[in-house]
């Protein structure tokens, strides 16, 4: 079982690649998680991969603090059953909520199934960090709380994989199983350097003018004060599209800026497009954030051969492959007056930005292979199967 709480696009395609290997995957995901989401469909009656979406009954809010943990536990519960249905070998899970992730391990326990944490973030530094801010103290109580229950998650893990080596100091401290890093990798089956004049700029009227896009989830890890200032600072030049969803959407939607077009998310079939009508694709997430997260749209913004504005911490990994692979700009996420700026040079740069986006796709290119992906997924897979005794 494969299961991604978000339902991410690229982790589709470790599903599918398992499955043309002649193992029987489930790939399981919230059905009510808002954000960005793959193709979670069969492709015809004979597709090797079975497709379960995991639902709690009820609508799912992530700005209710409270409430949202409620329904975290009742989503561990009911992925809980999704494992004893299935009675895998090995589970392995990632992108999800630490609250709902006791419930995968434990429904892993009562099946004898093999447990491999997939590490894309460390939430309770998130809580401790995040929460912080908005609940003061009480955010330090409540992100302990969680980190407690993260170590011991990783404890009971048979195998542990992170997305970047910075993470691995952490997890070794934490963990009993081997840590293997894999890195993230963008759909290249899905997204490729298309048309800027498409079905989706020819709805939206973005066929016209020059395009700053974001593309993605706009939640507490990102701040969308950048976008303002960058819309301010291109206004009469330029017009920022934000396709997305979260909490920062509304903040957005407040400022009321002439030249920043809000749109919702778009199917997972028409990502390729809306990337297309980018001249500049963006990122941004917190300084904090970029300690314990990285951001995963960048990888399929160089899928799209798009150059990359980017605020975070230079030591984040997805800052590290813009500026290593000179496939885009980026600048510290305090830095307001940088983002503006290198967003107005990338605006009268048409020679840099072809030469930056087509690095980037070289390079996504030459990591982007879930072949080789799949390879060193199946060495933890299967080691951690036979350490629980599993066939």
């Amino acid at each position: 079982m494969v299961h991604d709480y978000a339902g991410h696009p690229f982790q589709v395609g470790l599903s599918r690649a398992l499955a043309a290997r002649g193992h029987v995957v489930v790939h399981a995901y919230f059905a009510g998680d808002p954000g960005p989401k793959g193709a979670l469909a069969p492709r015809g009656a004979a597709d090797p991969v079975r497709f379960l979406p995991i639902s709690i009954g009820r609508a799912y809010d992530k700005g209710a603090i409270v409430a949202r943990q409620w329904a975290d536990v009742a989503y561990g519960r009911a992925a809980a059953r999704a494992v004893a249905g299935f009675r895998p070998d090995v589970v392995i899970s990632g992108n999800t909520p630490t609250a709902a992730q006791a419930g995968v391990i434990r429904g892993c326990r009562a099946a004898g199934a093999a447990f491999v944490l997939w590490v894309q973030d460390f939430y309770s530094l998130a809580v401790v960090r995040l929460l912080g801010r908005r609940l003061g103290p009480l955010g330090a109580v409540v992100g302990a709380a969680y980190r407690a229950m993260e170590r011991w998650q990783f404890g009971a893990s048979d195998g542990v994989v992170v997305i970047t080596e910075d993470f691995r100091p952490l997890a070794e401290g934490w963990a009993r199983a081997p840590v293997a890093t894999i890195e993230n990798w963008g759909a290249l089956d899905e997204i490729w350097p298309g048309p800027r004049d498409n079905g989706f700029a020819r709805e939206f009227g973005l066929r016209e003018g020059f395009n700053f896009v974001y593309s993605g989830t706009l939640g507490m890890k990102h701040d969308p004060s950048l976008l303002l200032g960058l819309a301010a600072a291109v206004r009469g030049r330029a017009r920022v599209v934000v396709v997305g969803q979260g909490s920062g959407m509304e903040r957005l939607a407040a400022a009321g800026a002439e030249n920043l077009r809000l749109l919702p998310l778009q199917p997972v079939g028409r990502l390729r497009e809306v990337l297309a009508a980018a001249d500049v694709a963006v990122a941004v997430i917190e300084p904090d954030a970029g300690e314990f997260s990285v951001p995963s749209k960048v990888q399929s913004y160089l899928c799209a051969g798009r150059p990359v504005l980017l605020a975070a911490p230079a030591g984040n990994l997805a800052a590290r492959v813009v500026r290593a692979e000179a496939a885009g700009v980026v600048v510290e996420p305090g830095d307001a007056a940088g983002f503006a700026a290198a967003g107005c040079a990338l605006l009268g740069d048409a020679a840099g930005r072809a030469e930056m986006g087509a690095r980037g796709r070289r390079y996504a290119e030459r990591a982007y292979d879930v072949g080789r992906v799949a390879d060193r997924f199946e060495e933890v897979l299967v080691a951690a199967a036979r350490r629980k005794g599993r066939r």
